[in-house]
């Protein structure tokens, strides 16, 4: 493979015309942050970098993602194509660490998580752009390990981060296995710093090599502000954050409590609610601060006008998140662990500044908004289930979306216009009116049993719809 040095050489002595008509492309996703943790919304969280990015673009409050959890969200993004669909509709991880099992290396080698992936046959965004476009990821990729599952088998020219669903943010190891990669190869080379600046720092580099060359899609999907996947309950029942961001918050007087018996183990010592909270919301903050770098940098090389910078959370929040005013959070099918926070900029696009708009979009829209913005044909023969998000972002029209549909095991849940039937299990589930109870707190199932149905049929037509598609794996039976 070859690295993104000789890439760009490649470009420089090409022709090539970089106008408008090919905008770059930055998208920042986070990890597991909640729907009301901006600091713009005054819940305390401290987050100047992302403020700015609403007051320079358009907030959405109606945007949801696939899946209410990573591996099935993350794919489903990069193909804009639904989980069931894309054949990524469960997670790539082992469950035995959960409860304290270490796996001896011959057997992680063999295990699910190291072995399953991303069907080969998906085409993601970096092979649904103009060939004129470089690109990049720096951070989580959570779609396969393997090397024909990493990042630059799939069309990205550059590649530096971890490959699993999580990681200890200074050790970079997921359970105490290595999992930090550059491109094809595993590196143990920054073990020891801390996992955002890392991100920042590739991010960065690429910028400064690329910008003003050729147009690019730079992918950066922070862990920020994922719980730490370490077995200690020390480090693993909080986030892992820097001193100096700790310190913007208030002190809290006890940070570790004894428990009897650990949630996935024997005895043990915990992080508290209000030490979790502030581990948390400190690396939020410091993710926010290597955002802010990155937007300095598109000023600074005078491309920020023609750079489309969107940010968005891979799913709904948990540990010290704050969902509020919507129910749950994530791996949940309620509002709080699908719909999350969204922040869209394109000036050059006419992306209005300052506006918070709440169209009912999703993640799904990526694909064919990029591809729109870019000016590229997709392939005939690709089934997306997203749509052109710029006329509703702009004002110009309605949200082309007016239906979504999820499911996670027993677990589902469809949208219909305003209205949502939620299932949670045989004893969580009911019918809501989102635009009057978007905490989903009024089960009208009983008072409207004709729209209960309506969402019902919606659904069953829709898993139908899913199930005659296209098989792909890792989890379909064919």
């Amino acid at each position: 493979m070859r690295s993104i040095f000789c890439l760009l050489a490649v470009a420089l002595s090409a022709p090539f015309s970089y106008t408008a008509e090919q905008p770059n492309i930055l998208l920042i996703v986070s990890d597991d942050q909640g729907y009301n943790d901006l600091g713009l919304l005054g819940n305390g969280i401290i987050t100047p970098n992302l403020d700015r990015l609403a007051e320079e673009g358009t907030r959405l409050t109606n945007f949801y993602v696939s899946w209410p959890a990573c591996t099935p969200s993350r794919a489903a993004l990069l193909t804009g194509r639904y989980p069931q669909r894309n054949g990524i509709y469960d997670m790539i991880r082992n469950e035995a660490p959960d409860y304290g099992y270490k796996y001896p290396p011959a057997e992680y080698e063999v295990s699910f998580e190291r072995i399953g992936g991303m069907d080969l046959e998906e085409k993601i965004i970096p092979t649904l752009l103009p060939d004129s476009y470089t690109s990049a990821i720096y951070g989580k990729w959570d779609l396969g390990t393997l090397k024909r599952f990493l990042p630059t088998s799939r069309g990205f020219d550059d590649f530096y981060g971890f490959v699993n669903t999580g990681i200890d943010f200074y050790t970079h190891e997921r359970y105490g296995v290595p999992s930090m990669y550059r491109n094809l190869e595993k590196t143990e080379a920054d073990k020891g710093t801390y996992a955002t600046y890392l991100f920042e720092r590739e991010a960065i580099r690429f910028l400064e090599e690329t910008a003003g060359t050729r147009p690019f899609f730079l992918y950066v999907p922070f862990n920020a502000p994922h719980n730490s996947s370490a077995l200690e309950p020390r480090i693993r029942t909080s986030v892992q954050a820097p001193g100096k961001y700790k310190a913007m918050y208030p002190p809290v007087e006890t940070e570790y409590r004894k428990v009897e018996r650990y949630r996935y183990g024997g005895p043990a010592e915990v992080t508290t609610p209000e030490a979790r909270e502030r581990d948390y919301r400190a690396s939020v903050t410091c993710m926010d601060a290597s955002i802010g770098k990155l937007l300095d940098l598109l000023d600074e090389k005078g491309i920020a006008d023609n750079t489309i910078v969107v940010f968005f959370s891979d799913n709904g929040g948990s540990g010290g998140a704050d969902n509020a005013p919507l129910r749950g959070r994530k791996s949940q099918m309620w509002e709080g662990g699908i719909r999350v926070p969204c922040l869209v900029r394109w000036t050059g696009g006419d992306v209005p500044a300052g506006v918070v708009n709440d169209a009912f979009l999703s993640s799904l829209e990526l694909v064919p908004s990029f591809a729109a913005a870019s000016h590229h044909e997709l392939p005939a023969d690709l089934v997306l289930d997203g749509y052109n998000w710029w006329p509703a972002l702009r004002g110009e029209e309605p949200s082309p979306r007016s239906t979504m549909f999820w499911k996670r095991r027993d677990q589902y849940a469809a949208r219909v216009g305003d209205w949502k039937w939620t299932v949670m299990g045989e004893k969580q589930r009911g019918l809501y009116h989102l635009k009057d109870d978007p905490g989903e707190s009024r089960d009208l199932s009983e008072t409207d049993p004709g729209k209960l149905k309506e969402l019902q049929a919606a659904f069953a037509e829709w898993e139908s719809t899913m199930e005659a598609a296209e098989p792909r794996g890792p989890f379909r039976d064919f």
